[in-house]
Parts: C-alpha cells; structure tokens; sequence
C-alpha cells in the first residue's frame, strides 16, 4: 500500500502544482486513499519531496531535481522493481507492462532517474513507452529492468 500511495504522490506533484500538504492530502484521499496529514507528511520526508520555485514565480512540490542521481535512483528503482509487471524492446523502444493506473507514477520515476539513453517517456494508465537513443540503449534498460523485476 506504502509504494501505490508513494507512487500516487509522484504521480499528483507531476501533474499538478501542489504547494501544501493540504493540497496533496486532498488529492489522495479524492484518489481513494485513506491517509492522515502525518501519514502525508512522513511520505513527502521519505520521497524526499521540497519546494521548488516554478516557472511561473510559484513554489510547489518536487523531488528537486537530479543533483545526487544514485539517491534519486536508491528512493525509485524499489517502486520500479515492485510495479513493472513486463518489460520488452522493439527497437529502440521499450515498453513496460504495470498493474492498471501505475503506468504514470512508474513514468515519472524514470524520468526522475535520468537513465543513461533514455531520451523521452510517455504513459498510458497499464502501458509505457520509452524512447531510447538507439536499440543498444533499450536492451540496457530492459536488461536493468528485468534484473530488478527477477529481484522483488
């Protein structure tokens, strides 16, 4: 439940501007998740979230960008590891497979990887598609997923 609702948190500040925890407690419990403004909070500590100023002058919440990669990676490739159901490439494209609503959340996490060769990611609600620079890339991240997937 910890990781859908973390996820569910990634997935919101992504899409929205949220800039209080009111806010973001909201929006989960109008998800369907039961959670208190401690368990919010507890959450926003784990995944590390901080405000960042956006590009309209406003501050809301993030995960702050990628200055420390490998903990960005450590926070992220568990909900990874515990969410794609398949992953496969056809080319230089990947496509992962992953429970129904997880495809956003499990989008934004790799994107928030920054992973070597991945140039772009797009999600539907089960499916993802990752645009790779070329095919040797996308049999390195299929290959990285499927070792992570093998571990859970």
């Amino acid at each position: 439940m910890k990781s859908r609702r973390h996820s569910k948190i990634l997935e919101l500040i992504e899409e929205y501007h949220i800039d209080t925890q009111e806010e973001l407690l909201r929006r989960l419990r109008d998800a369907g998740f039961d959670v208190t403004q401690a368990t919010v909070s507890r959450d926003m500590k784990e995944l590390r979230l901080v405000k960042t100023l956006s590009r309209d002058g406003r501050y809301q919440y993030s995960t702050g960008g990628n200055e420390n990669a490998k903990e960005t990676a450590s926070k992220f490739l568990p909900l990874l590891a515990d969410s794609v159901l398949s992953v496969d490439n056809a080319m230089n494209l990947v496509v992962m497979k992953t429970p129904p609503g997880m495809a956003p959340a499990v989008c934004a996490a790799m994107d928030a990887i920054s992973w070597d060769g991945l140039v772009g990611t797009l999600a539907g609600d089960d499916t993802l598609f990752l645009a790779c620079k070329d095919e040797a890339a996308a049999k390195d991240v299929v290959e990285k997923m499927k070792k992570m997937i093998a571990g859970r």
